[in-house]
């Protein structure tokens, strides 16, 4: 393994700037594109997700384009709807989960890519095209795809877990993490009950709130985390954590005892994609950054840096001798087949679909009455 204390140094950084979205890179250049000498400059303003980029890819981007990127984070799905919603991100390219971006899709705020500028695409393996979020591909570009899971710390825990059980247990009072974002918590509380994670029964939904409202009342939860889940869990400061494989990897290099696991009742995969928001003031920028990334080369790096699996084909087939000329050993596969589950695993999961608003409505109020 590789990486070293920096990430979870910048996970702590992360963790103490605004809840909603944070910059974690920028220099002396505006969102608008003029530096603080007032001279303009080729800029593009880029939001993702905490922990989930190589930083050398910034500058390499810049260093062959000439174009300044200015690079911040959301928290969650949810956090970057309501940044835009607000009016509170200025951003040309962010990169959502597959069913929020059906729904911007559905709210007419992205734009059509220009895929004349982004030859990368060609790329990209069919099995991540088409999807439900964007069904002609008219406005994404896959960036990274995995699953969610459960991590746990085999120390700490007297037996092996297969259960979305585990989530709302009393007997790991006070030791478990649950995930903070209405969908993901609510999809292990309904897959834990049988149903699936995409229902729109509303009495499904609530008897999923229900016992995740229970297992809170009985203090079964230390704390709903998002990145704060890094420094607990590699720290042995919780047992068991709701969280996704690609970081589980990255946790797993600074605690040894810790292990993940697709529970027996399946979870989701997801597909993270770039996309240009509509109202996009650096639109050339932005499809040359896309393309930039969705490279083999930048795929490659990425995929070594967060632990994320890449739907470049070539990139993802060619990870395993990219680690062994990199590192002078071999890839241990059953990593690597956490990183990028097999078929056997997929078919166990779904991918989340864009709910219709009446349900959306009902996930946000069952999360406001739980008081996270």
């Amino acid at each position: 393994m590789k990486k070293v204390t920096a990430l979870t140094l910048a996970c702590l950084i992360a963790a103490s700037l605004l809840l909603s979205g944070c910059s974690v890179r920028r220099d002396d250049t505006t969102a608008a594109g003029t530096n603080s000498s007032g001279s303009t400059k080729r800029v593009v303003n880029v939001c993702s997700w905490g922990e989930y980029i190589d930083e050398d890819l910034i500058d390499r981007f810049e260093e062959e384009t000439g174009i300044t990127v200015n690079y911040q984070t959301a928290e969650s799905n949810e956090a970057l709807y309501s940044l835009l919603k607000t009016g509170a991100g200025d951003y040309d390219v962010i990169v959502p989960s597959d069913y929020m971006i059906a729904r911007l899709i559905s709210e007419d705020m992205l734009a059509e890519l220009n895929y004349d500028n982004i030859p990368n695409y060609a790329l990209i393996d069919e099995q991540y095209k088409g999807l439900n979020f964007d069904p002609d591909n008219k406005y994404t570009v896959p960036y990274t795809w995995g699953t969610l899971g459960i991590i746990y710390n085999t120390s700490m825990v007297d037996e092996e877990i297969t259960s979305w059980d585990a989530m709302f247990d009393s007997k790991y009072a006070g030791s478990v993490l649950m995930i903070r974002n209405s969908r993901d918590a609510l999809a292990a509380a309904l897959l834990d009950l049988g149903y699936s994670l995409n229902t729109t029964d509303e009495e499904e939904i609530r008897q999923a709130y229900a016992l995740l409202s229970d297992a809170k009342s009985k203090g079964v939860y230390q704390g709903f985390v998002m990145d704060e889940v890094f420094q607990k869990m590699e720290g042995g400061n919780a047992a068991i954590a709701m969280y996704y494989a690609g970081d589980y990897l990255t946790m797993l290099e600074n605690n040894e005892d810790l292990a993940f696991v697709i529970p027996e009742e399946g979870s989701n995969w997801f597909v993270d994609a770039m996309c240009v928001l509509k109202n996009a003031q650096h639109k050339e920028e932005a499809e040359a950054w896309i393309n930039f990334i969705a490279s083999t080369e930048a795929n490659l790096a990425n995929m070594d840096y967060i632990w994320y699996a890449s739907p470049n084909a070539e990139a993802l087939a060619e990870y395993p001798a990219y680690y062994e000329e990199t590192y002078g050993e071999e890839l241990d596969m059953g990593l690597y087949e956490i990183m990028a589950a097999p078929q056997e695993v997929l078919d166990r999961c779904e991918i989340y679909e864009n709910l219709p608003a009446p349900v959306l409505t009902l996930y946000n109020d069952l999360w406001t009455e739980l008081g996270i």
